[in-house]
């Protein structure tokens, strides 16, 4: 059994880490660091209450997850794996892309696995994207389009306004993950990136162009956008697909469903893509299963030397890469190149 400790009771650690490792065989939540003793206490009894610094220096705990505000991510994980622990770490891996290549680095000497919580690739609508992009149904695909907006005017909890936050950094790891699951690193990238609330010291919009050759890719988010756009649009010399609405796993957890449900991950008709040949035959392209509790069955397999890890640290380093020469581009008002 891989004993495991949760660091951090929020969103993160409620509606995802530890549902889901107390969905995984081979995995036990056996401490959870946070003060929110009370709701630890009503979800999972059998977990001990502790903090962060004991939690990481139990011998008893072979896996540290980290769910805490963004700046936090880096030194907990050092410590974590200083103590010769496998670490789950939550999106974005770390702030920056050097201290990301520091912690690779650490793992590597210490023997043991950083592994991003990239979960977004089990998303039920991008599974059957990327099915539908590896089929070559759409031909060579000229551009992709992915968006993510949500309508939240008012200024949100502190830690994701403070240094360190902001929209690219909350949401563009996992799109950028994505995309490169999809199609690699590209050879540019340029970006707009702003506050668009009066109010609000961080990045509430961005939009990114990466360029391919002749494809672009281009992702946006906005917190300031009610109505709904496409979460996918691909367009290929073969047709187009277009989706609308989001994979439904998060909602589901933040509900207090379980992953074990029958349903769970399974969207609804309505919210399944369109596929458009050029003679305007349509064709309703149903989404697969989404199902995050794949991640961390992939953690348990890879601290057992069964399998790789599920994701690699590498990926998220050349994800915050992009995210830092997307920086640049907004700030010079260029296209950067990715060496």
């Amino acid at each position: 059994m891989i004993r495991t400790g949760l660091i951090g009771f929020g969103l993160g650690g409620t509606a995802f880490h530890a549902p889901l490792i107390a969905a995984v065989d081979g995995l036990e939540l056996a401490a959870v660091a946070t003060s929110r003793a009370d709701s630890v206490r009503a979800a999972y009894p059998d977990a001990a209450i502790t903090d962060a610094d004991a939690l990481i220096a139990d011998p008893a705990i072979d896996l540290v997850v980290i769910s805490t505000p963004n700046p936090t991510h880096f030194p907990l994980a050092q410590a974590a794996l200083a103590a010769g622990k496998h670490v789950v770490v939550d999106k974005p891996l770390t702030p920056s892309a050097a201290a990301a290549e520091a912690l690779i680095a650490q793992a590597a000497s210490s023997g043991r696995l950083v592994v991003p919580f990239h979960n977004r690739r089990w998303d039920s609508d991008f599974l059957a994207v990327r099915a539908l992009v590896e089929s070559d149904r759409l031909g060579e695909i000229l551009l992709f389009e992915a968006h993510w907006d949500r309508f939240r005017p008012d200024l949100a909890q502190a830690w994701k306004e403070a240094p360190g936050a902001g929209q690219l950094l909350d949401l563009g790891p996992h799109m950028l993950d994505q995309v490169l699951v999809l199609f690699g690193m590209p050879e540019a990238v340029s970006a707009d990136i702003t506050g668009q609330r009066g109010n609000s010291p961080v990045d509430d919009y961005f939009l990114l162009t990466l360029f391919y050759g002749a494809r672009r890719v281009v992702l946006a988010s906005s917190r300031m956008i009610a109505a709904p756009r496409p979460r996918f649009a691909i367009h290929g010399r073969g047709g187009s697909f277009v989706k609308y609405g989001l994979d439904p796993q998060e909602a589901a957890m933040r509900a207090g469903g379980s992953v074990l449900d029958p349903g769970h991950g399974i969207e609804d008709l309505a919210q399944h893509g369109v596929l458009t040949l050029p003679d305007g035959t349509r064709e309703t392209i149903a989404s697969a299963r989404g199902e995050y509790r794949r991640f961390y069955t992939g953690v348990a397999a890879a601290i057992r030397g069964e399998a790789l890890s599920p994701v690699a640290a590498e990926d998220a380093l050349a994800g915050l890469r992009l995210i830092e020469a997307a920086q640049q581009s907004a700030v010079e008002g260029r296209r950067i190149s990715i060496g």
